[in-house]
This record gives C-alpha cells, structure tokens and sequence, in this order.
C-alpha cells in the first residue's frame, strides 16, 4: 500500500499519521476528563438544589420541628402535622426559582405537582422515596435527557421529588466534541503541512542529485554536486563527482578516438569515392554483368560517406564542442537546407512564420533538417513536404514521409543511436542521423516528437523558441 506512494509522500503520510494519533489520545482523555468533571458537577448541583427545596419544603408545611430523641428511654417522637391553612400547592409555589424542571410533592396519599407528570417517573424511584430512601439518576422525558432526584419527607410515606434537565449539560459535552474532533483534524492537517516542510527540507539533497543525474544524461557531463562538504552527504557527492568526472573522460576519450577513426577513414573513403565516380562516368564502357554490382557498390559507399558524417558530428558533440550562436531566419534556413537534401522544392512556409528569428548553430540547425529529409527520402518512401508555422516555443517545422508510419512502442526508440524500431520498418531509424537531430534540437532547447502524417506515414514535428524579427 504505501508503495504506491512517493518518498515524500510516505514522509508526510507519517507525520499526518503521528500527528493524528497524539491529537486522538489527547482528545479522547480530555474529553474523558473534562465529560467526567462537566457531569459530576451538575449532578451535584441537581442534588444539592433538590435537599435545599425538600427542607424549604418541609419548613412551609410543617413548620420548625420539634426536638425529639427517640434514643431515649419510653420517649415517643410526635407525628408532624400540617400547619394550620397551610395549602400544599402554596408551598410548592412558593419554593425558590431554580432551573429544575418539574417539581413534585406525593403528601398524604396524594399527588401535587407544580409541572411535569408523575408517571413519567420510574415506579421503583418512587417506591424506594415513599419508603425512605433517597435516589437520584438519569432519566428520558419527552426523548429529553434529565436528572431526577426524590427525596423523603418527614413521615414515611411521603416524599418529594425533582428532575433537572441536562439538555445545556448535552449541548456542551457536544460542542466539546466538534471542537475535540475539529482539533483533531487540524492538527492532522498541520502535521502534514510539517511532513511536507520536512520532506521538502530533508530530500533537497536527493532532488539536487536527480538534478545533475538528469543533466548528465542529457549530455552535460560537466554538472557535479556541491554537497561534498556536507557532513552526511560529502561521502556521497564525492563518490558521485568522482564516477561522473570518470565517465566525462571516457566519454571524451571515445569521442577522440571515434573522431580519429572518421578522420582516418575520409582519406581512404575519398579516394573510394573518386575511384567509383571515375569507374560511374565509364559505365556504358563496362560489361552487363558487372553494371548492377557496381550501382550496388556505389550504393554501399554513400551510406559509408553519410555514416562517417555522422560519426564525425556526434563524436564532435561528444568531444563537448560548444558551437556559435548567430541570428537565423529560420524560414530561409529550412527552405535551403529541405530543398537542397531532397533535391526538389518541398518546403511550405507559413507567411506568418517569415520573419521569425532564432539564435542558432546553422550548422548544427541545417544537420537536423537534412537528417530528417534525408531520413524520409532513403527509408519512407521519400518525403512528402517540409512545414514551417509559428506556434508551440515559437516556432514548428513538420517533415512529413510517405513510409508505413512509426508505431507509438517505436517512436523513442528510433532516436537512440543505431537504433532501430522494432515494428515499423527493417531500415528505419539504423545509424547516427536520428540520434544527432535529437542533440541538435535539444542543443536549440527545443522538442522534436514523431506523429502520424493525416493521410498516412509519418510527422516529426520540431518546437523551438523563435521570435519575430
């Protein structure tokens, strides 16, 4: 499960987590305390309120007591009597206001109650009062929590009784526990926030690091860390520093020795080609038998030519040639160097797209179109036109062909040096030309990505950041 989620993912998961369990805990044990305190208190205050009015009560009805000893010896307590014009109801109405809400009085065989009903309390409350015992607890009333007290009077067989509502009590224990659970949530929330500052913090380094990774692999192997002073990440930085710096000079060195062998080869190679061109201009002289291994050899020398080209090319961009920067209107420079490659006019340009500009390696900006033009005419059928158009970074250049198309698994692939795509032509994509597009255009900062032609074959579409003139 927490595979699914990125490192600074768990991070955060972790610290939300933590947070929600401390919150959870302190919630849950105040809310047992201060629930536990909240309560006692108004049950206390219910009880007290309820023996205040009883001894009110007594006093109205039978006024002060007599002193009485029953402890001695053959002494009899009197039966308390009612005062005389004393009327039950009166003294009910006449006890202290308080917030009790229904107050009853069961006095000589006889109910009187101020509000409330007195089947709505429970038989056995009543019968424990009437026979002398105090009680207390919880009740339901009309689905309203209260608190019912019944309190015996002077003479067995009456008693009076009380209940309380709890409903402020109820509203809050509730408010309470909104504000327990909103604290809660909250600090859930904060911990994340924490979780992510301190993801974000702690796997800086790690982000630097993919940084220079994903510069080298796009060819600047030139970026290195500067964490080697770190105390926990110095031994890391410098290992990584060490295998880039010895990867920067292998890589230096194979450009060298892939230049020197290209070098090497172009004298060889022009005296092959000065040799065919010469055995060419006598062709009609040769036999019929030997015409068409020749064609074929001639064949074999210019795909050779073309590939010592690019070995020469991507051995210098390896070698960490810079170029030059100049103003190009990139309009003239497609139109020359598509036409030029196909050998016909095939570039269309967009009026809108004549006057934009880009600071460019022309060199570098002609290699790219005439790899493409190249590329459609010798393995797709030959190319079908060359756009220029304002829009994406700037401005886009199409290179359509009239090949099968390139299957989406392949369209990566194709740009890898000698690659090939797997399922969209045997010749498609073999050499260097793609692979030194793909630097070039990147070298530009732009994008190049492989769509489909509508009507069939295939579109490579090029972004780069042009400005009008």
């Amino acid at each position: 499960m927490l595979g699914r989620f990125t490192l600074r993912g768990r991070v955060m998961l972790a610290y939300g987590l933590l947070a929600l369990g401390l919150s959870a805990v302190l919630a849950m044990v105040t809310w047992g305390v201060v629930s536990n305190y909240l309560t006692q208190q108004r049950e206390q205050s219910a009880n007290l309120t309820t023996l205040d009015n009883a001894a009110a009560l007594r006093f109205g009805l039978f006024g002060v007591p007599k002193p009485c000893d029953p402890a001695r010896e053959h002494a009899e307590c009197p039966t308390p009597a009612l005062q005389p014009g004393v009327s039950p109801m009166d003294v009910l109405n006449n006890l202290p206001s308080t917030n009790a809400a229904a107050t009853m009085l069961y006095l000589d065989e006889h109910w009187y109650a101020m509000t409330g009903k007195p089947t709505d309390l429970p038989p056995d409350m009543i019968q424990a009062a009437l026979g002398g015992t105090a009680s207390q607890r919880r009740i339901s009333v009309g689905g309203q929590p209260v608190f019912a007290v019944a309190v015996p009077l002077v003479t067995r067989g009456d008693a009076f009784f009380e209940w309380h509502p709890l409903s402020t009590l109820e509203d809050t224990l509730r408010t309470l526990k909104i504000t327990l659970i909103a604290a809660a949530v909250a600090t859930t929330l904060i911990g994340l926030a924490v979780g992510r500052l301190a993801s974000t913090v702690a796997l800086r380094p790690l982000a630097e690091l993919a940084g220079v990774a994903d510069a080298i692999a796009r060819g600047k192997l030139d970026a290195r860390l500067q964490a080697e002073n770190d105390k926990d990440l110095g031994s890391l930085a410098r290992s990584f520093n060490q295998t880039a710096a010895d990867l920067e000079r292998r890589v230096a060195a194979d450009a060298r020795f892939a230049g020197d062998v290209s070098h090497e080869l172009r004298t060889p190679l022009m005296t092959m080609l000065n040799s065919m061109q010469l055995i060419q201009n006598h062709r009609d002289e040769l036999p019929a038998a030997v015409r068409e291994p020749v064609e074929l050899l001639g064949d074999d020398l210019d795909r050779f030519r073309r590939l010592v080209i690019d070995l020469l090319e991507i051995s210098r961009d390896d070698g960490g040639d810079r170029g030059s920067r100049e103003t190009v209107r990139i309009a003239d420079l497609v139109r020359a160097a598509a036409d030029a490659a196909a050998g016909r006019e095939v570039t269309e340009v967009e009026h809108e797209a004549e006057g934009l500009t880009l600071q460019a390696d022309k060199r570098r900006l002609e290699r790219v179109v005439a790899n493409l033009v190249e590329n459609a005419e010798d393995h797709a059928g030959g190319c079908k036109g060359v756009g220029v158009r304002t829009g994406g970074l700037g401005v886009v250049i199409t290179v359509d062909d009239a090949g099968p198309g390139i299957a989406v698994e392949d369209r990566a692939r194709i740009f890898e040096r000698f690659g090939r795509g797997e399922t969209s032509g045997r010749g498609r994509g073999v050499g260097l030309g793609l692979a030194i597009v793909a630097r070039h255009v990147q070298w530009h900062h732009g994008t190049i990505r492989i769509t489909e032609r509508p009507g069939g074959g295939a579109r490579f579409v090029i972004e780069l950041p042009a400005k009008t003139s």
